[in-house]
């Protein structure tokens, strides 16, 4: 085998199916099939409505990477494929379908970690150095990493309840804008006016790098209720301002987390950001601010490699059969599966193991 491999990369753990084929950090197809207009109407992602547009996307994805690297599946070194944590049909549909793809070809197969694909991006994006702080902000997840090599991870804090990605959701849904919900009250935000509303900053009053943002959405929930009892209803006005205070709580709160991180950690080499809130402006230049005054380089991939993508799969199945690492057949399909699993369980574990 070269000592640059040609991976495939395949991901499904949520409502985006992602095909992608890599050499070394050189991307040469990245496809993503999302699945927003089947959710649209019930205001979130319906994991049995994801599992089976998966089951039918997912060797489809396949066929159109290959053709747009230009390869036939002959010519590929690996298969890596997302094998947790996430909705369990979607992870489901990917591991299958890798599977199926190995049995027949015999090319090797490495399960990926979903949560190390996205901690691992600013290495196939920026080739940055070990170790960094990594901060991993989305609809499902919310925690810094300390990153000191391809599989060694360190939680230094998380969300203890919602990830801000969700939380963003719901607060869309309790104001009557679209789903996704981030992009709507972010552009709502922009014409608000964030003082207007006194929300709390959760977890700020006590020390560490943990976070809380289910409060946050429940005080929004009663300000809004307070509003439409007062005068029968929200104006554009009422819910651009609610808008705005929701999100400067956020960013207050993930800007102060990443300073108490960064002081925690001052040997990183920079400080990284992935995951769809991570495309938010306000938190990306209060992030920025906090990372320049800790001198410290901030890293924030390309949006489309900063969602769910199989770039990043490919490239973590890379480092993993660098290190001669391959799963069998019997690789499991996990709906949980924390980085590290050294630390004590963040949000609770169960018969499925620790959620994070």
């Amino acid at each position: 085998m070269s000592s640059a491999p040609l991976v495939l990369g395949i991901e499904s753990s949520c409502d985006d199916t992602a095909a992608a084929v890599l050499r070394d950090r050189e991307i040469l197809s990245n496809v993503v099939m999302g699945q927003a207009e089947l959710h649209a109407a019930y205001g979130g992602v319906v994991p049995e409505i994801a599992a089976r547009a998966h089951a039918e996307k997912v060797d489809l994805c396949v066929e159109q990477a290959l053709e747009g690297a230009g390869v036939s599946l002959g010519e590929i070194d690996a298969i890596a494929v997302t094998a947790g944590p996430g909705l369990i049909g979607g992870v489901l549909a990917g591991v299958m379908c890798g599977k199926g793809l190995s049995a027949a070809t015999g090319i090797p197969l490495v399960g990926v970690n979903h949560l190390a694909g996205h901690a691992l991006t600013p290495r196939l994006t920026e080739g940055l150095e070990f170790p960094y702080l990594m901060l991993l902000v989305s609809g499902g997840h919310c925690q810094f990493l300390r990153v000191d090599g391809p599989e060694s991870f360190t939680r230094m804090g998380g969300t203890i309840d919602d990830a801000p990605g969700e939380a963003f959701d719901k607060t869309a849904r309790l104001l009557g804008l679209p789903q996704p919900g981030g992009p709507h009250v972010e552009r709502a935000a922009e014409r608000g006016n964030a003082g207007r509303f006194p929300l709390p900053r959760p977890l700020l009053d006590r020390p560490g790098c943990d976070m809380s943002f289910s409060g946050l959405k429940t005080a929004l929930l009663r300000a809004r209720d307070g509003m439409v009892a007062a005068k029968g209803g929200l104006t554009e006005t009422d819910r651009a301002d609610l808008c705005a205070a929701f999100q400067s709580a956020v960013t207050a709160i993930l800007a102060e987390k990443s300073r108490r991180a960064l002081e925690a950690a001052p040997d990183v080499t920079g400080f990284a950001v992935a995951g769809g809130v991570a495309a938010n402006g306000a938190v990306r230049a209060a992030l920025t601010g906090i990372a320049e005054a800790r001198n410290v380089a901030f890293v924030a991939p390309p949006l489309a490699l900063c969602t769910d993508n199989a770039a990043m799969i490919a490239y973590a199945g890379a480092e993993r059969l660098k290190a001669g690492k391959t799963d069998d057949l019997d690789l499991p399909a996990r709906p949980r599966w924390p980085l590290d699993t050294r630390s004590p369980a963040l949000l609770g574990s169960g018969r499925k193991g620790a959620k994070a």
